[in-house]
């Protein structure tokens, strides 16, 4: 089975009909019936994001409560230290603590295809094992 990333960006514009980048994000994620796969750290900034609207927090409740989201750990202690490395790593690209979490999640489960408008970031951010991502957004 197919297994994709999300970064917080999809997650809002898919939520949110008034985002620019709805449609897109729409175009791509209802006709896919992989696994969506994203972090806790993930969750908490769409949160934040979306608190804006008023149904958005509930909005992004009912996306993870349908289970249409995986959603993996990525606070734990050794999580929190290997995230603020990378976040050391690429200071120059910037990258922030839910950034470093989706690359330490393709490194745990192994899928590098990323849902993302984040594309300087994801054009340079490797797995340790220095495997790029490819983001599902950009034409072939």
């Amino acid at each position: 089975m197919k297994t994709w990333l999300i970064d917080t960006g999809p997650i809002i514009a898919y939520l949110d009909r008034g985002d620019p980048a709805h449609e897109l994000i729409s175009t791509c994620l209802d006709p896919f019936s992989g696994w969506l796969c994203t972090t806790e750290a993930v969750i908490l900034e769409a949160m934040h994001f979306l608190a804006a609207h008023r149904e958005g927090p509930s909005l992004l409740a009912d996306f993870v409560e349908a289970g249409e989201l995986h959603v993996y750990g990525s606070c734990e202690p050794g999580q929190i230290r290997k995230a603020t490395q990378l976040m050391k790593r690429y200071a120059d690209t910037p990258m922030d603590f839910a950034d470093a979490t989706l690359v330490l999640l393709a490194e745990q489960i192994g899928a590098t295809d990323i849902v993302t408008l984040d594309r300087r970031g994801f054009s340079t951010y490797r797995t340790n094992r220095f495997k790029a991502f490819r983001r599902i957004l950009d034409p072939p």
